[in-house]
């Protein structure tokens, strides 16, 4: 018989949705021994949370995320909040013995995302970071080609992440649809929502960000907020660029903005090393693009008349993830991401090897976009703190 992992999820945007989904998707795709059980959904907005109840199958709704927090049915809190809420609810949830899975960015800034670390730590309680494109098929692939020594040598990583949805001056801040434009909330603009992937993705596949230099621009710098109704300065980064030193000598570019007309999901990297280069574009996330210089087995040169961009599909039952779903030639989506990053936590669980990124591995993603945001308002280079 199943083993019950009881859930309760605090908020009811668009982030509480995927994971609803995930984990009311779980077992129907993944052979892990434990079962998710919706226990409980929280959200301000009492007839929304209720709403989502109904909708998403949790047995009851909340207001108070303490409840979640101190119900003895519950044994994992997921926060789904804007991130200012984060630090707060993952401190009292891991002092009462929860696990714990937080959205990215892990915290608002680096002294707050310390003391997430040091709680779960504290309690030994399970909890992980969801920065879901890790779990992209594509991007998996891009990692086992890295950890197979297929690209070698790295020399250059470069990252962009551009959408266009903020254009317009008429687009307000604050509140439940915009809080991300308003830095009480957020924290940061671009760079904690949207360079956190990139510099989460980047460290995985080629190694600690040690040093960066950075530039970031407010294009409308006053926006009406939905909450005070008042016209109100912006603080958050509109748009971000910034350059890195590896820890292994390669250099890399990351740029970012929300003001990229045409540009919806534009999330894209390529690693070039001395044997080989890979690049994955999220818009069209079930290939990922290899150049193979030299073969790995035969350590020879691939013949010149055969040496190009390979593009492959990432829908065979041998890549990351695939098995579990459809036959080839058929892809998987957004939402499966989290499906299978949710997989990825069960099957820490039950194996006591606790899947990635957790929160000590968020905290080095932290530790960047600190000091990427600190680069750009001295405009020097700063180093960034993240362990080797």
């Amino acid at each position: 018989m199943a083993k019950e992992l009881r859930v309760g999820v605090i908020g009811c945007g668009f982030m509480g949705r995927t994971h609803s989904n995930a984990y009311r998707r779980l077992n129907n795709f993944f052979p892990v021994e434990h079962r998710a059980v919706l226990k409980a959904i929280c959200d301000v907005n009492g007839p929304k949370a209720q709403q989502y109840a109904a909708t998403w199958g949790y047995e009851r709704a909340e207001t108070d995320w303490r409840r979640l927090v101190d119900a003895a049915d519950i044994d994992l809190i997921d926060i789904t909040v804007p991130n200012r809420f984060h630090c707060e609810i993952a401190l009292a949830a891991a002092k009462a013995g929860k696990m714990v899975c937080c959205e990215k960015p892990l915290a608002m800034n680096v002294a707050e995302a310390q003391q997430m670390v040091d709680a779960v730590q504290a309690a030994k309680v399970p909890n992980m970071v969801w920065f879901n494109y890790r779990r992209v098929p594509s991007i998996a692939l891009a990692k086992q080609i890295v950890d197979e020594g297929r690209v070698g040598k790295a020399f250059h990583y470069r990252a962009t992440y551009l959408q266009d949805w903020t254009i317009s001056p008429d687009v307000p801040q604050g509140g439940d649809a915009l809080w991300r434009l308003d830095v009480k909330t957020a924290g940061s603009g671009v760079t904690g929502d949207l360079l956190a992937h990139s510099i989460d993705t980047a460290m995985w596949l080629n190694g600690p960000i040690v040093r960066v230099v950075a530039k970031t621009k407010t294009f409308v710098t006053e926006r009406l907020h939905a909450e005070t109704g008042k016209v109100e300065p912006v603080g958050i980064d509109d748009a971000c660029m910034f350059l890195a030193e590896f820890a292994n000598g390669s250099m890399g570019t990351f740029e970012s903005t929300r003001y990229a007309r045409g540009r919806k999901n534009f999330n894209t990297f390529e690693l070039n090393g001395a044997d080989g280069s890979v690049y994955f574009d999220l818009e069209e996330p079930e290939y990922l693009q290899f150049f193979e210089y030299k073969q790995l087995q035969s350590g020879k040169k691939t013949e010149s008349h055969l040496t190009g961009w390979r593009k492959i599909h990432t829908t065979n039952s041998e890549h990351p993830y695939m098995k579990h779903y459809w036959v080839p030639g058929t892809c998987i989506g957004y939402e499966h991401t989290f499906l299978n990053a949710l997989a990825d936590f069960v099957a820490g669980i039950e194996s006591g090897q606790p899947a990635q990124p957790d929160f000590r591995n968020a905290l080095q993603t932290q530790k960047v976009c600190d000091a990427v945001l600190d680069s750009a308002r001295t405009g020097e280079w700063k180093e960034t703190g993240v362990e080797l």
